[in-house]
């Protein structure tokens, strides 16, 4: 399974567990202002501001927050003046590491970006250096003991998928970025639960993983950057065996 897809599942796996709220707070208003700042207040027009307030909503952000979070867009809060900035790099065994982040300091970002991926076995890479190898797609991922195969073809299919992969223990449904709302509201409707739904940086090839030192130092990578305040999204084109991930997880 690539990267991001098999992170998803054991980051919401995680979230389940782990009392990071706040945290997971923070980065939605961050994204829920800039989205605000580039797009405007009005949800309805700006996708990338519903997109966002989907995912507050999800983590049972209260409508206070979205709101000011949105008037610090908008300028009709005082609030941060954030960039974004996004960063690549290369983790173990020469997996293509893409960091976005969303940040008040663009001295300490880089600064902490460069620092995590050297301990973990990675490196910086130049802009341009791995950013080809992601596409931006719609990704909708289930457990396959939530549904059978032709089941979920019928639903997601019929409201505008592109493609449903076998990735072991998964499904994984690929959209349009625009088509990602109507798709996962589908899926639900139909009764199937789903892991994680979201705009992705889909990688086009991947690098297997198949040294478990290197497989567990790729998953603390992508924890330590993902546990970073100004990261937002981490993508990777890691490809870790099903038997070695159950080892290491």
């Amino acid at each position: 399974m690539s990267g991001h897809s098999k992170w998803s599942t054991i980051k919401h796996k995680k979230a389940a567990t782990d009392a990071k709220r706040g945290k997971i707070f923070t980065k939605l208003i961050k994204e829920i202002t800039v989205a605000a700042r580039l797009g405007g207040g009005d949800p309805s027009a700006n996708p990338r501001l519903r997109a966002a307030i989907d995912s507050a909503k999800s983590q049972n952000m209260p409508k206070s927050n979205i709101e000011r979070a949105i008037k610090k867009g908008t300028g009709e809060l005082e609030g941060v003046n954030y960039e974004e900035i996004t960063y690549e790099g290369y983790g173990p065994g020469g997996v293509a590491v893409l960091v976005e982040t969303i940040t008040d300091n663009r001295q300490r970002t880089v600064a902490e970006v460069r620092h995590l991926l050297s301990k973990r076995g990675g490196n910086m890479g130049e802009p341009g250096s791995v950013s080809w190898v992601f596409e931006k797609k719609g990704l909708v991922v289930i457990e396959k003991d939530k549904v059978d195969e032709e089941t979920l073809m019928d639903v997601a299919l019929e409201a505008g998928a592109d493609d449903i992969r076998d990735e072991g223990s998964e499904w994984e449904v690929e959209t349009a970025p625009e088509a990602l709302p109507a798709v996962r509201d589908a899926i639900k409707e139909a009764g199937i639960e789903i892991i994680s739904a979201e705009v992705s940086m889909v990688p086009s090839n991947t690098v297997k993983l198949e040294d478990e030192k290197q497989a567990k130092q790729m998953l603390l990578l992508m924890e330590a950057l993902e546990e970073n305040d100004d990261v937002q999204n981490v993508y990777a084109n890691f490809d870790i065996p099903e038997d070695i991930l159950k080892k290491v997880a």
